[in-house]
């Protein structure tokens, strides 16, 4: 027997209920797992490459771009290499990647640029950081594919 489907006022259809508090609970638990270990994978990195006050936020940007090319990976993994569980992806990429990348960090570094009268640099990482970011996940792609390819033949 099947859930008759109900609308809410103005809102559409409603999903059925099928104790979403008791399914949600493992994902939020690896997420918050994973996210615990990427942010402390990006301050370690924070430790070891430390940019001083003024200078370009090379740290960041690195960790940006590494954690969006390892999200590419990671979908073509997911998506075209086998179904994994379905708490990998909640985990890795939501989760370890998630709180690896820093893109809040991302603008705080560019205020603090700013503050310091480096208004040129600020726009230049204000623009790069994005565009790298979307480049990184492109080529990972890109590559993964490839491999992927060369694999299976």
């Amino acid at each position: 027997m099947t859930v008759p489907e109900t609308r809410g006022p103005g809102l559409g259809p409603r999903a059925p209920r099928h104790g979403a508090r008791g399914e949600q609970a493992p994902v939020v638990a690896v997420v918050a797992l994973g996210g615990a270990v990427g942010a402390t994978v990006r301050y370690a990195a924070s430790l070891t490459w430390p940019v001083p006050a003024g200078a370009f936020p090379w740290t960041t940007m690195g960790v940006n771009i590494a954690g969006c090319a390892l999200i590419g990976v990671l979908m073509v993994a997911v998506t075209e290499l086998r179904a994994p569980h379905r708490l990998v992806r909640p985990f890795l990429g939501t989760g370890v990647l998630g709180g690896f990348t820093t893109f809040s960090t991302y603008a705080v570094d560019i205020q603090r640029l700013l503050d310091t009268g480096r208004g040129t640099t600020a726009l230049a990482y204000l623009a790069a950081t994005p565009v790298a970011a979307v480049l990184a996940v492109w080529c990972a792609v890109t590559v993964s594919r490839r491999a992927l390819e060369r694999r299976r033949s």
